[in-house]
């Protein structure tokens, strides 16, 4: 086995003040409803007009996930697609996308700078080290700038205990995983630190050429310098590489014949996330933080999505490539929130600069394609293999400094009883001062945009709640899909063309209602918000013939739904869950094509693909009275029917699929075990296909019944 190792670089760290406020009180039921990440501050949930979901720590611990999307998929309205070793894509109020319209935050602050979204940023996330999440669904621009527009999940981080404490286990399933894991802290007269492990390792899985290990530590130092001021540093180092297997053709998948059609391609990570945040407390109504922090990513890849092969051009022959993106990021950003006893008006500003330089580079490499027997034009792909790599035949290559400022303010006020109106917006800008290799061009680009919302919660009666609110969203292209070369725009290393360099920034308008209801003396819950949302100049991702894909941006596209969510309790030994969606996604105006030969040359009125109309997720738990300590669940997991093209051909008929966990608490012992896909489904977690006349599906595919185990030691030393 390789030797595993972690790397401790305690720089310094900042966490928002309003984090120590959620986290101090996750264990007193009346208060699990505070919320922090739809103001920026905490915020009772009856005064926060937007749909907001609350993960605890209490589901976080009995889930035992061995990725975090088996977490974040508990909440309604919420589908994070597992690709495989920890890699994803989202779905919260958008089509199943790899598209930048989700906000990933680490307490608070963005993992990635803006134009440099990566779709599997939670791979870097420490599943050991959370203490709750919370997941706003629709935009909140206005508050935290571009890309949050289909949603925001907000990941928050453990903190030091107060009295000493130390955990650590083991946990693996029967098809490989193994992860290590450890964590500990305690509070020492005015320092307390927290401490958190992972390391994991997956080998000779089910899905051929699938092997990944993952190293990661989080620790945290809080200096309190006095009641009312305090010192807060955390630092995140990360290692992961993983085997992309790739997707697999319908034969294979029907068959369960698991086989990789590369054994070269590859993801790779390195990231060090570093903060150090000041807070102060002025008084009882006024606080303020200034943050400090630094990003280091080294992100490279052989990608199985960048391999090109057509059926009927050269079919024994293909091209792959090879890409490296890294960035650094050094950036501060303050927050001031101040009350007032006219109106009870709370009023929180704030202000962010962001420099990141990035460099990126990407080139072609020569594959052979080794055919199944079949019909010429309809044969598949049994294996790929390199014959020839090309560090000169670029598709991308450029440097680029990019500049962030922001500046927001929200305000929220009493104008009558039980009504509270909450108001806000932000200005960014983003300059991007490049250098592109690919044409000698050189030049600055920036974009800019004021985004606002506006909302109010109404509260009439102790059993019921209402919101309503109109947000914006804003979204500018990533600079990887600006300055890298397109199909059909210059031979083999292509140069981009015009279009790219201006594309249009998305804009998104969101109306939405919603409202919460308890009943039963708290133990019947149930809240809903329906939303109809429109995009401008949205940036979609098009898969053509040859298996790549081409970034086109749709002149409008319309999202609409339902999202609902309940909880019973009707005794101490049940909880029932219930939480789905039901949406629609739609292009309104967006041309295909303006090649008066292609068969389709818009698609309006046309379902998005990937954008299942019913998805959910479920679960039945029990704690019996008859055996303390021990807990089961059963959870269901439903994603609808969609379409796996542009076109509107052919439709994969989704799945519906079961999980059962088990645990047993004993003294300072805690045994465990899940099974995942209990009914051991034959299912695929995304399916798509080019927008041709008989092109072939690819299938994304889902492991077979798995079985995970796991036992880990708690060690508590309280006062």
């Amino acid at each position: 086995m390789k030797k595993i190792y972690f790397t401790l670089l305690i720089i310094g760290q900042c966490v928002f003040a309003q984090n120590k406020t959620v986290q101090d009180t996750t264990k007193s039921q009346e208060l699990e409803n505070i919320f922090v990440t739809a103001n920026r501050t905490a915020t009772l949930r009856k005064e926060t007009p937007v749909a907001i979901s609350k993960i605890t720590a209490k589901t976080i611990n009995e889930t035992k996930a061995t990725a975090v999307y088996e977490i974040i998929n508990k909440t309604p309205g919420v589908l994070m697609v597992n690709l495989g070793n920890e890699q994803h894509m989202m779905s919260i109020r958008q089509p199943m996308t790899t598209n930048a319209y989700y906000l990933y935050l680490e307490d608070g602050l963005p993992i990635r700078p803006m134009g440099i979204f990566n779709h599997n940023a939670l791979l870097e996330i420490n599943q050991y080290n959370l203490q709750s999440i919370e997941v706003v669904k629709g935009p909140v621009s206005s508050l935290y700038g571009p890309e949050a527009v289909g949603g925001t999940i907000n990941l928050i981080s453990l903190k030091p205990p107060v009295d000493p404490e130390f955990k650590f286990g083991v946990q693996g399933d029967n098809y490989g995983y193994r992860r290590f894991q450890a964590a500990g802290g305690a509070t020492i007269g005015k320092v307390g630190f927290h401490i958190a492990g992972i390391s994991s390792l997956q080998t000779n899985g089910w899905m051929a050429y699938s092997d990944y290990n993952k190293d990661n530590l989080n620790a945290r130092i809080d200096y309190n310098i006095s009641p009312s001021t305090r010192l807060i540093s955390n630092t995140m180092y990360g290692k992961y590489y993983s085997d992309m297997s790739g997707t697999v053709n319908e034969d294979a998948f029907n068959n369960r014949t698991y086989k990789s059609t590369s054994d070269f391609t590859y993801r790779k990570s390195d990231a060090l996330r570093t903060r150090l945040t000041l807070e102060h407390d002025w008084n009882d109504k006024s606080s303020s933080y200034i943050t400090g922090y630094l990003r280091d990513n080294k992100l490279g890849q052989n990608p199985s999505y960048g391999i090109k092969w057509s059926a009927t051009v050269n079919p024994t022959t293909a091209t792959g490539q090879v890409n490296s993106n890294n960035f650094k990021s050094y950036g501060a950003i303050g927050q001031h929130t101040q009350k007032f006893d006219f109106l009870n008006t709370k009023i929180v500003a704030g202000a962010l600069y962001d420099y990141s330089p990035v460099t990126y580079w990407a080139y072609v490499i020569d594959l052979k394609a080794n055919l199944n027997p079949g019909e010429a034009g309809k044969q598949t792909v049994d294996s790929y293999e390199i014959t020839a790599e090309h560090p000169d035949s670029k598709l991308a290559d450029y440097t680029a400094d990019i500049f962030n400022t922001a500046g927001y303010a929200q305000v929220s006020f009493n104008p009558i009883e039980k009504l509270i109106v909450t108001v806000g917006g932000r200005y960014d800008n983003m300059k991007v001062n490049y250098d592109n290799a690919l044409d000698q061009s050189s030049g600055s680009k920036i974009y800019d945009k004021v985004t606002f919302k506006a909302g109010a919660n109404y509260n009439p009666f102790e059993y019921a709640g209402f919101y309503g609110n109109y947000s914006q969203g804003f979204a500018p292209p990533g600079i990887t899909s600006i300055f890298t070369a397109k199909p059909g725009t210059g031979g083999t290393t292509g140069v981009p063309a015009d279009f790219y360099y201006n594309l249009k920034p998305a804009t998104f308008n969101n109306y939405e209602i919603g409202g919460w209801l308890s009943f039963l003396e708290n133990k019947l819950n149930f809240d809903y918000a329906i939303y109809f949302m429109e995009g401008q100049n949205e940036l979609l991702s098009i898969k053509l013939p040859d298996n790549s894909t081409d970034y086109r941006s749709a002149g409008e596209t319309r999202h609409k739904g339902i999202e609902f969510g309940a909880t019973y309790k009707p005794s101490k030994q049940f909880n029932i869950r219930v939480g789905g969606t039901y949406a629609q996604h739609t292009y309104i105006d967006f041309k295909l094509s303006d090649k008066p030969s292609d068969p389709v040359q818009n698609l309006d009125g046309k379902e998005m693909p990937a954008a299942p109309k019913w998805s959910g997720n479920s679960e039945i738990s029990y704690y019996p009275n008859w055996l303390p300590n021990l807990r089961t669940s059963i959870e269901w997991q439903l994603v609808g029917s969609y379409y796996q093209d542009q076109i509107n051909t052919v439709k994969y008929s989704g799945y519906n699929l079961f999980n059962a966990r088990i645990g047993y608490q004993w003294r300072k012992i805690e045994i465990y075990g899940n099974v995942l896909n209990l009914t051991d489904k034959l299912y695929a977690y995304n399916v798509s296909r080019a927008n041709t006349t008989g092109a072939q599906p690819t299938y994304t595919a889902a492991a077979p019944r798995t079985f995970v185990f796991g036992i880990q030691y708690n060690f508590s030393l309280k006062k």
